[in-house]
């Protein structure tokens, strides 16, 4: 394969620029709702957090979740806007755990969560002796997928 020079590269992306922008077409999905969670957590309670969190996701697409994510912080000294650690409220010695699940629909989210709050893998999961962390310094809300490609 043949290198090309810094400037081969500028003018083929100034041309690209200057042409008229096409939609790309994509698959349309299925999720339009999603929960999302913003987590402090303790990074030395990081492995448990994991272990429950991978638990929890089986859980949660046995019962119809399209998708499930959890996400430690990586690049959290952001430069503009509020940082995810202040955001979250993060301590010293804490990261800060992003999660998303996504449903067909708000309806969905509620037939899924009624059957996970039934659920005695989801309790066994929840004591307050064991939790990696607060789950009274938890962000949690419901979202309308506003863009999705």
């Amino acid at each position: 394969m043949r290198a090309i020079s810094h400037t081969a590269a500028r003018r083929w992306w100034e041309w690209q620029a200057k042409q008229p922008s096409k939609p790309i077409p994509m698959p349309k999905s299925k999720a339009t709702y999603t929960d999302g969670f913003v987590i402090p957590v303790p990074t030395k309670k990081l492995a448990a957090y994991r272990r429950i969190a991978r638990a929890a996701s089986r859980i949660w697409c046995e019962y119809g979740a399209i998708d499930y994510k959890e996400c430690v912080g990586d690049d959290l000294q952001a430069k503009f806007g509020v940082p995810f650690k202040k955001l979250a409220g993060a301590k010293s010695g804490e990261t800060v755990v992003f999660s998303w699940i996504t449903y067909k629909s708000r309806a969905h989210r509620d037939r899924v969560n009624a059957k996970i709050m039934k659920d005695p893998r989801i309790a066994a999961m929840c004591g307050p002796k064991d939790a990696p962390f607060d789950p009274q310094r938890m962000a949690y809300g419901g979202f309308k997928i506003l863009v999705s490609s």
